[in-house]
């Protein structure tokens, strides 16, 4: 299994999509709320190269969009 965080922000509806799924499949993520710490939000900077949220760090590589996170939870975590 990769590593995988997530950086995002409550207040986000494409975060919010994210976050809903990975509950309904009780996938294990590491969350990171970039809207709690701005350290937080420097480092998805530092590690994405843009504050874009959401984002899935996937072993350290940057994943946006919220339907490409989805589908890739889909065919790389919950279909396995």
């Amino acid at each position: 299994m990769p590593s995988l965080i997530l950086f995002y922000r409550p207040t986000c509806p494409y975060c919010q999509k994210v976050l809903a799924f990975i509950k309904s499949h009780e996938i294990a993520v590491e969350m990171k709320d970039i809207s709690r710490d701005p350290s937080l939000r420097d480092e998805l900077i530092t590690q994405g190269g843009k504050s874009q949220v959401p984002c899935l760090l996937i072993d350290n590589k940057p994943l946006y969009e919220s339907d490409d996170i989805i589908d890739w939870l889909k065919k790389n975590v919950v279909n396995r």
